[in-house]
């Protein structure tokens, strides 16, 4: 490989390099789990037990202090409230991880960008990877939740990962706009914690669209994170299957982002080793 050759920033090479580096990208990603947790004495199972604990926290807020209720149907009880709300947390969870690890991907691994030539772009999706490990055992957890508490397995929790597919281009195609973005503008590692939080509570996540006055349900639609787990909900919790319209629309737009996210990195990163 000649390091100073242009790099191919067409959607095509965006596949190709995904599928050349998906060797690589597994070994990245099993090594960037199991790092997380060196060291600890619980390990892996810390990744179960990170999620049951913020559920049980909102839960607790959202249900028993402010007393709020989901509007389901029937008798509600506090179990199907963190059910219900765990869905969202899920989601939100996959993208929030992306977008506060992509500033400082390429700053925290400057011997990749000066020694070698080493293929840079697989940096995302090796966050990315460990985002879907993280969201794969929280939704393990959801599952067995659900059946041990009503008795239900919905079937159409299997067509989940179809749901999900849009917002896994999507975080792709922002955490490579980040990642380079994050060493020329070292502030974006700051805003991005503030965005974040503020997408956490500007999502149906601790509420239902319609409980929103209907001037402003309009503007929750333009969130495209309320649309991925109003959907996730239909799939995971009330057995019902998604608009496929409306997710075929959300993919279009998921790889539409992830083409030019990976333009943006393909096209800034010659300036890396300078920077840095």
């Amino acid at each position: 490989m000649n390091p100073n050759q242009a790099h191919s920033a067409n959607p095509w090479a965006m596949f190709m390099s995904l599928w050349r580096n998906r060797q690589l990208i597994r070994q990245m990603t099993r090594r960037d789990v199991v790092g997380r947790y060196r060291g600890s004495i619980m390990g892996l199972a810390w990744s179960f037990f990170n999620p049951i604990l913020m559920l049980l926290v909102y839960t607790f807020v959202f249900s028993v202090v402010f007393k709020a209720r989901w509007g389901v149907g029937g008798e509600e009880s506090r179990a199907d409230f963190a059910i219900i709300l765990f869905v969202g947390m899920i989601v939100h969870g996959l993208i929030a991880e992306c977008i506060n690890r992509a500033p400082g991907l390429i700053l925290s691994n400057v011997n990749y960008v000066k020694k070698v030539v080493f293929p840079l772009e697989i940096l995302s999706l090796v966050a990315l990877g460990s985002a879907l490990f993280n969201c794969f055992v929280s939704t393990t957890v959801l599952l067995l939740a659900q059946f041990a508490i009503n008795h239900i397995f919905s079937w159409t929790s299997f067509v989940f990962p179809l749901v999900l597919l849009p917002l896994i281009f999507t975080s792709m195609g922002i955490a490579w706009f980040l990642a380079s973005l994050g060493v020329y503008v070292r502030d974006i590692g700051q805003i991005t914690g503030i965005f974040t939080t503020v997408l956490l509570f500007l999502s149906p996540i601790f509420y239902p669209v319609s409980a929103l006055p209907k001037e402003y349900q309009g503007l929750m639609q333009l969130n495209p994170l309320a649309f991925i787990i109003e959907e996730s909900r239909k799939v995971l919790v009330f057995g019902r299957m998604p608009d496929w319209f409306a997710v075929g629309i959300a993919m279009l737009v998921g790889l539409g982002i992830a083409a030019a996210g990976f333009w943006w990195f393909q096209k800034t990163r010659k300036g890396f080793a300078d920077v840095l």
